[in-house]
């Protein structure tokens, strides 16, 4: 008896599945490109929390690009100095808090300045780095406990770090040069080189102010103005050749890595700064993810779209890279940062 139920039970579901019309996506919108940034190949950061890491390093490597000079790092390198550096106060604050991945733009630039850079050639994971993660939090409870001392805990996190990301190379070599991992930084980005910018009105215009999100560990300041001028600046820098990082919302429904768009509803309305301020204060817009602004397009009704290269692997329309509606990136851009013009005055 159990034995035709089975069999029933079996063409039952084959019927189903064959009578069902398989889902089908629709077709891919098709977009005109008006100007367009060379990039590196687009990466993936899998399961890893990295995605400022990945976009900004992205656009160091773009704008190195454009100016003839070929520069691929290494996002791996990034989060084992990030983890080292965030292990001391995880251990000397007693494990109290969770160990984060998690940080904005900015935070690169002063990572690379303070522990360099390597090419992505030559610091490429062997491992997992969420996995190394959560092992320095686990030892770090246990080291608290065992009141290790910074010395052995420091020798603890090497160790790890070692087996699930890999081991340091002893040198950097490019174009027949030998480089520490600080002079290979300095020789990719300045410290000063880029500027970081929001749109806020609970903050005064014109002013650097520190933006109240949840990754920024580090009170990094952004230098706040209108959305108007914000949007102008990042127009102009893309046409000018020089790509934009990216830090904002992707809820909504709206944001489709599988369909590569990112639009709103409704697109024939332009977004206010009193649109935005409250969809930031009502958290229905947040700090969610980074990717790199790399060129503008525009759709078959002629309405404009910034070209945007994701870090979450090729597997879209567009081999990784996402066109995001400019009445989207009104409202939901949290944050940008771009190469510092000289003499570049800003208008409010």
């Amino acid at each position: 008896m159990m034995k035709k139920y089975i069999t029933f039970l079996a063409a039952f579901v084959v019927f189903l599945s064959c009578g069902r019309k398989a889902a089908v996506m629709p077709p891919a919108p098709r977009f005109t490109t008006i100007s367009l940034i060379r990039t590196t190949p687009v990466k993936h950061q899998g399961r890893d929390a990295l995605c400022w890491a990945y976009a900004m390093l992205a656009t160091i490597e773009s704008e190195h690009l454009m100016q003839g000079d070929s520069v691929n790092l290494s996002p791996d390198y990034v989060a084992r100095m990030l983890l080292r550096s965030r292990a001391d106060r995880l251990y000397l604050t007693g494990a109290a808090q969770p160990l984060s991945l998690r940080g904005t733009m900015p935070l690169l630039v002063r990572l690379i300045m303070t522990h360099g850079a390597m090419p992505y050639d030559s610091y490429r994971c062997g491992g997992d780095v969420a996995m190394a993660c959560r092992k320095i939090e686990k030892s770090a409870q246990k080291a608290v406990r065992a009141r290790t001392g910074i010395v052995r805990w420091r020798g603890k996190v090497d160790d790890i770090l070692d087996r699930d990301i890999a081991p340091l190379p002893y040198n950097i070599y490019m174009y027949g040069a030998r480089y520490t991992p600080v002079e290979f930084a300095r020789s990719v980005c300045r410290p000063d080189e880029y500027i970081a910018l929001t749109s806020f009105t609970h903050h005064p215009f014109g002013e650097e102010v520190d933006l109240e999100l949840p990754d920024n560990y580090s009170h990094d300041t952004f230098l706040n103005l209108p959305i108007d001028t914000l949007m102008s600046r990042v127009e102009a820098s893309l046409l000018a050749g020089h790509p934009v990082c990216w830090e904002g919302g992707t809820r909504g429904g709206t944001f489709s890595f599988a369909r590569g768009t990112a639009f709103l509803p409704d697109e024939s309305r332009t977004v206010t700064q009193e649109q935005r301020q409250r969809a930031f204060e009502t958290f229905s817009v947040t700090d969610d993810h980074c990717m790199e602004l790399v060129g503008i397009a525009r759709d078959a009704r002629g309405r404009r779209y910034f070209i945007c290269k994701n870090s979450w692997g090729t597997g879209n329309p567009y081999g990784g890279f996402m066109y995001m509606s400019y009445g989207y990136a009104r409202l939901n851009t949290v944050a940008v940062m771009m190469r510092r013009q000289e003499r570049q005055m800003i208008t409010l």
